[in-house]
């Protein structure tokens, strides 16, 4: 992966599209002039890295658009996709809370700009405004719940019914439904990087497919998937409730 990136055009947060939907909108203006100030908005191409586990954490990152894959590195040494980040998501905020270096790798996986806030300005809307890091504190309350939630599934649900899922969580972002109840997704991920989310080998995954695919429940054509009767992807999660 490279570490390239093109700065970008100066973004204004008072016109951020995101920013209402995340823990920033309790800043007041005041606060978010503080955060033009002390930002840094770079474009970023599928492939660059926007920081490296272990690189020190000197501030936090919030997504303006695109997508990045957060990534972290198994025993083996191949690094593996942990989950997806999409617009108004901050990146790095428990490892800056915690005071330690990055302890996960972050990805574009589509052309993406980055803001960056620096430390000094984060530690100090942290101490002005205390509902900011409230905000930050149950958001990692919230991403605990879904690891935990995630660790449980790939140890009681069976493979086809956690693909089943992933798909329909994909759904929510990139998927078009058809007016006869079929779906159509256009995946943002690589066959090894689902297969990494559900954990799964890559070779089960394409077992999982072939499955899929003989059984008429989804097909695939490179990123492309077409689901011809939804309820039947979702009667895939009743099947295993049921085991």
């Amino acid at each position: 992966m490279n570490n390239g990136s093109n700065p970008s055009t100066s973004r204004n947060c008072f016109t951020c599209q995101s920013r209402g939907k995340t823990e920033w909108c309790v800043l007041s203006d005041d606060e978010l002039e503080l955060v033009n100030v002390g930002k840094t908005c770079r474009e970023y191409l599928p492939g660059e890295t926007i920081f490296h586990a272990g690189d020190p954490c000197g501030g936090v990152h919030c997504i303006e658009s695109g997508l990045i894959g957060i990534r972290k590195m198994n025993s083996g040494g191949d690094e593996i996709l942990l989950r997806l980040n999409h617009p108004g998501d901050t990146m790095g905020y428990r490892s800056f809370l915690a005071g330690d270096a990055h302890n996960n790798s972050a990805e574009a996986l589509e052309p993406s700009v980055i803001c960056s806030i620096n430390e000094s300005t984060v530690r100090k809307l942290l101490s002005i405004n205390p509902s900011l890091g409230l905000r930050f504190l149950k958001h990692a309350a919230m991403d605990l719940n879904d690891a935990e939630e995630r660790v449980l599934n790939s140890a009681t649900l069976p493979v086809r019914a956690r693909f089943a899922h992933l798909l329909l969580v994909l759904r929510c972002r990139y998927g078009v439904d058809g007016a006869n109840g079929d779906l159509t997704l256009e995946l943002p991920l690589s066959r090894q990087d689902m297969a990494a989310m559900i954990g799964i080998r890559p070779e089960s995954m394409s077992r999982t497919i072939r499955s899929f695919e003989e059984g008429n429940i989804a097909h695939f054509s490179g990123r492309r998937v077409h689901i011809p009767n939804l309820d039947e992807l979702m009667d895939e999660l009743e099947v295993s409730d049921g085991l």
